[in-house]
């Protein structure tokens, strides 16, 4: 296997041939746990930590190595090595840190598509897929819904959900498909082509696992099923990681996700609800909160029946979330720059009366 193997773009190989890259190994990071990483090079392998500088330097998540990451480093044996940076990413697939306001975590980089599972049986939701989307939408990644579980609904069932679906927005690309009858997969195979790079996401027990193994014709990944008490997913997959895949796509795995707060990017938001940007233009106010404003565009189009009720009390609540993310980002900043003008001023103190 070959760096090209691993999805090499084009744009990173001359970077990584120029003079001041010579005396690093170059390689992708396959696997993620608890800070340490496993990072291919195409004919080896390697367990990998980060360089003391690189954690001392680190302002925040997205300054630590990620699965699918491109990184330099330097191997000490056979099977260690030291990462010493990580090279441009294409793109950056993160959310807000569970229970950490105003931090990001990291899921994935360097992908090309995203398959959104949800299981139509019992998971198939609409207003968490357009979160999904966001979060897809602001890294420049392209999603591809799959709606998972065919096999456990009668087909009134999945004409519903596709109409409800094309209802909210008929732009998103689906596929309806059954791990067991393996129905769907061949579509799932049309969209992957040598050397792009896909990120497989969803809530637990939704069949992402089971999905990658019948990609892969083996049992290579742990499944787990729906709680029969719960109706919940089990969480199977601990860890994120990288898979090459025979036809010579590259598809990563990640742990199921409970919840997806939106962070300081609104980019996406707007490509996931671009009608009401579209008709939010329209608006008398350019500071419109479309809410209660005199001359609101969307209002408008709202009491007619141009936008769903539902997608717009979505979207307002994730402009808000949105909003909340990026008020708490400025005021750590601005907390981190209190302490470091004051750690400044006691280090002059401290020279000024040593001098005395």
């Amino acid at each position: 296997m070959t760096l090209a193997d691993l999805g090499l773009p084009e744009e990173l190989l001359q970077r990584i041939n120029s003079p001041e890259l010579s005396g690093f190994s170059i390689g992708r990071v396959t696997r993620e746990h608890r800070e340490r990483y496993i990072v291919s090079t195409g004919d080896n392998e390697y367990e990998a930590e980060i360089t003391g500088n690189m954690r001392f330097s680190a302002s925040s998540r997205e300054d630590f190595p990620a699965v699918g990451d491109w990184v330099t480093m330097t191997p000490y044996d056979s099977e260690h090595a030291v990462i010493n940076s990580i090279l441009p990413r294409k793109s950056l697939l993160a959310r807000q840190a569970v229970g950490k306001a105003g931090e990001k975590q990291i899921i994935s980089s360097n992908i090309d598509y995203a398959f959104i599972v949800q299981a139509i049986s019992n998971n198939f939701n609409i207003n968490r897929l357009e979160r999904y989307l966001t979060i897809c939408y602001s890294a420049g990644i392209e999603p591809v819904l799959v709606l998972s579980k065919t096999d456990l609904v009668g087909e009134a069932v999945i004409m519903e959900s596709v109409s409800a679906l094309e209802k909210r927005d008929r732009k998103v690309q689906y596929i309806l498909l059954s791990n067991v009858t393996r129905d769907g997969v061949d579509q799932v195979v049309e969209f992957i082509r040598k050397g792009m790079t896909y990120c497989v996401i969803g809530s637990s027990g939704v069949g992402k696992s089971t999905l990658i193994n019948n990609l892969l014709n083996s049992d290579l990944l742990r499944t787990g099923e729906i709680s029969r008490s719960t109706n919940k997913g089990k969480h199977v997959t601990e860890h994120r990681e990288l898979i090459v895949l025979e036809g010579g796509g590259i598809i990563i795995d990640t742990p199921g996700m409970k919840e997806l707060g939106m962070t300081d990017d609104a980019a996406g938001i707007g490509v996931t609800f671009r009608d009401i940007r579209d008709i939010a233009s329209e608006c008398r106010f350019p500071d419109c909160r479309h809410i209660n404003e005199s001359g609101c565009a969307v209002l408008e189009a709202l009491d007619d029946g141009l936008i769903d009720r539902g997608s717009y009390e979505n979207y307002l609540k994730m402009l808000k979330e949105q909003e909340r993310y990026s008020a708490t980002v400025a005021e750590k900043r601005k907390k981190d720059k209190s302490f470091g003008k004051m750690l400044k001023n006691f280090h002059k103190d401290m020279k000024r009366n040593e001098r005395e």
